[in-house]
């Protein structure tokens, strides 16, 4: 049983590419929907309030992907200011001691505490194996829990892996841990760019316009707290303008750089025809807070090192 909290879309399209399903736990309602009409098993909940006890009697496999706004290169930034407390409430879980509305309450950015919780599942679950994603500045957070985790018997890995490196047409650093305790680990293998292998997916490969020597640039949730329809940041966009004009642009002939919803998921690497639902925002929100599939297919993949079929054995 995969247990996914904060779940989103993208690690359910990885696993379905490889025959797993998962249970996601995911509090807004647009990306329920999104979730349900792909046909991923899904819980409207508040995953900081939904108990562990009902999958005790059940080996345990957990996916996390914690929201990141607080922690990412934009915005206020208030989640850096927060992780002495993050690493306080997990050492605190990892021991039993459930401090987290004490210390959230005490947190400058209230999201901040989320990225605390996996924690609570693992301390009460010991999963069988556990694959986390977040943006770069919170690998020091996956390495405590990696530290943790070895000590409870795991084999961990933790690292920035970027989902260009995998074959996807954007750049997409991103923070990952993976741990088991039936398995060695490392850390997926690069499958593009590198010397022997396929180049880096150009940006007009995937969508027809933009990069033409290079992958996107990171795709976002968009310019509001809410969603938006600039899903590239302003000094992206900046830099796009200067490529303009030049044999590293492929242009489309209107005048901004604004991709579609299908355009950021053909970036992100969804499939074809799958449906975000809600408002214009959301479906943003939904697209660009998803870790990318092909990500999420390598970090899978790598629970033992070796592939696929090892994957579904330990699955």
């Amino acid at each position: 049983m995969i247990v996914h909290g904060f779940a989103g879309i993208g690690w359910s399209e990885a696993l379905r590419s490889m025959g797993l399903t998962d249970i996601g736990l995911e509090l807004a309602w647009p990306a329920c929907r999104t979730r349900i009409a792909a046909g991923h098993t899904t819980i409207h909940c508040d995953v900081t309030q939904y108990p562990t006890a009902p999958f005790k009697s059940h080996t345990v496999k957990k996916i996390d992907s914690p929201p990141c706004p607080g922690f990412g290169k934009s915005g206020k930034k208030l989640g850096l200011r927060d992780l002495p407390l993050v690493h306080q409430a997990i050492d605190d879980l990892a021991h039993g001691r459930d401090t987290r509305a004490a210390i959230g309450a005490a947190c400058l950015d209230e999201r901040s505490i989320l990225t605390a919780e996996p924690m609570r599942w693992h301390y009460d679950l010991r999963p069988e194996w556990i694959a986390m994603e977040q943006v770069p500045s919170v690998l020091p957070v996956w390495q405590q829990y990696a530290e943790i985790l070895t000590r409870w018997g795991y084999s961990t890995a933790t690292g920035v892996l970027d989902a260009a490196d995998y074959g996807l047409g954007q750049r997409r650093p991103r923070a990952v841990l993976i741990a088991s305790r039936v398995r060695e680990v490392v850390l997926p293998a690069p499958t593009h760019g590198g010397l022997g292998q396929p180049p880096l997916v150009a940006m007009a490969e995937v969508i027809g316009w933009g990069y033409t020597r290079r992958p996107a640039p990171t795709v976002t949730g968009g310019g509001t707290a809410t969603g938006g329809a600039e899903p590239f940041g302003n000094g992206t966009r900046q830099a796009m303008k200067r490529a303009i004009g030049t044999d590293a642009w492929k242009d489309r002939g209107v005048p901004h750089l604004r991709p579609t919803i299908a355009e950021c998921a053909a970036l992100q690497g969804f499939r074809p025809g799958l449906k975000f639902h809600g408002r214009q925002g959301q479906q943003h929100l939904i697209v660009g807070n998803a870790v990318p599939v092909p990500l999420a297919d390598a970090d899978s993949r790598a629970d033992d090192g070796v592939g696929e079929r090892n994957f579904r054995a330990a699955a």
